[in-house]
């Protein structure tokens, strides 16, 4: 009779681990906040939500905008690769293409209760143009109706409610770049795309705003006074002259045993959230390499700073190894005395990755751009 039990309890844990290893996996909880598309009209004194229409008479802001991330959140090529290859779940919409007449279809309700199954019908009042603006002006700028902004003016075509908040703060970003998940069998230290949460663990003040929209003085309509505005670039992994500015590397050689020891200390000096930070594919790595006069290369040494998840059966957050705010991680490359009288230089390269190389070939992503990029480079002289 025991051994009876003893398999059926064996039968049921296979069955049950196999099923976890084939099942659905949802990387993430589907919070009110962002469970339905924003449903949006025009406000009073505007006769179109499309970021064109705000763009003729905020036109500097429209210009940047247009060559940001954010103007590129449905259009982006990686992410249409990304959405197709993960079933072109609904939800994810809902952030790249917030608002409902961006999206096709209508969301009626759900089938489940974790609200990755919708039941929907054609939209009537879809707009593909709007569509093509991804998280365009309206998505952060109105609210019930009403544009909102950190300050408001009379002179103004349309009414303005003041929110303070638009100037700093969060709170038009933690709609899309923190989502959690609590469920049972994940144990994240951090939630995916848990840019909010990392600010918090690193002790720094949320404050989006006051980074990705770098304070100039400015007409916000031409042919009117100046004023403070933030510039709507949302500059981040995608342009490598803000990760460079968020990176110190600190390099130092000592002797060690005949040869040489090359200590390289990398620290996040900027970034109010880890870096890298977003899809957890994203990652930090550091070459260490030797090479003689002629650049002949000799041997190297590379490390790699990046979040380990395991997703199945149960996702678990294994390690991090990225920097936070004011954090420092040393590496160290030890040279002998016999490659010391054979090479004359190392060379030091510090790579940003927006994506896996391997999670690239998995979705069948043909990059047309590299999907990585220098952030430090320096090949200094070994002290003989």
């Amino acid at each position: 009779m025991k051994k009876k039990l003893w398999l059926l309890v064996a039968l049921v844990l296979v069955a049950f681990f196999g099923w976890r290893f084939v099942r659905p996996m949802n990387i993430f909880v589907v919070e009110d906040r962002f469970a339905l598309p924003m449903k949006m009209e025009s406000p009073e004194g505007i006769d179109s939500l499309n970021a064109s229409y705000c763009g003729s008479c905020h036109q500097a802001i429209y210009e940047e905008w247009s060559q940001s991330m954010h103007a590129k959140a449905w259009t982006d090529p990686y992410y249409q690769t990304d959405l197709e290859f993960d079933g072109n779940q609904q939800i994810c919409l809902n952030c790249h293409i917030p608002l409902e007449n961006q999206q096709k279809d209508l969301v009626m309700g759900f089938r489940d209760s974790e609200r990755f199954d919708p039941i929907l019908k054609p939209n009537p009042n879809f707009d593909v143009t709007l569509q093509q603006e991804g998280v365009t002006c309206a998505v952060c700028h109105i609210r019930d109706g009403v544009i909102i902004g950190p300050t408001g003016s009379e002179l103004a075509p349309h009414p303005v409610k003041v929110d303070p908040e638009m100037g700093s703060g969060v709170k038009s970003c933690q709609q899309c770049h923190l989502v959690s998940n609590d469920r049972w069998d994940v144990f994240y230290k951090i939630p995916p795309c848990g840019t909010v949460a990392e600010i918090k663990k690193g002790g720094e003040q949320i404050d989006c705003v006051g980074c990705h929209l770098p304070k100039t003085q400015r007409p916000l309509v031409e042919g009117f006074a100046a004023r403070s505005s933030g510039k709507h670039l949302f500059q981040g992994g995608h342009h490598p002259p803000t990760v460079k500015d968020s990176l110190k590397v600190e390099l130092v050689q000592e002797n060690n045993k005949g040869g040489k020891l090359i200590t390289a200390t990398l620290t996040n000096i900027k970034a109010a959230h880890a870096l890298p930070t977003g899809t957890p594919d994203r990652h930090l790595t550091l070459r260490m390499r030797l090479v003689d006069r002629q650049g002949k290369q000799g041997p190297e040494e590379s490390w790699k700073m990046a979040r380990l998840i395991m997703w199945r059966p149960f996702i678990v957050d294994l390690k991090d190894t990225r920097l936070l705010y004011n954090q420092s991680r040393s590496f160290k490359f030890e040279v002998a005395q016999k490659e010391l009288e054979q090479y004359d230089h190392v060379e030091v390269l510090v790579t940003y990755h927006l994506l896996d190389e391997a999670r690239r070939k998995r979705i069948g992503y043909q990059n047309k751009e590299p999907i990585f990029y220098p952030i430090f480079e320096k090949t200094i002289p070994l002290q003989k």
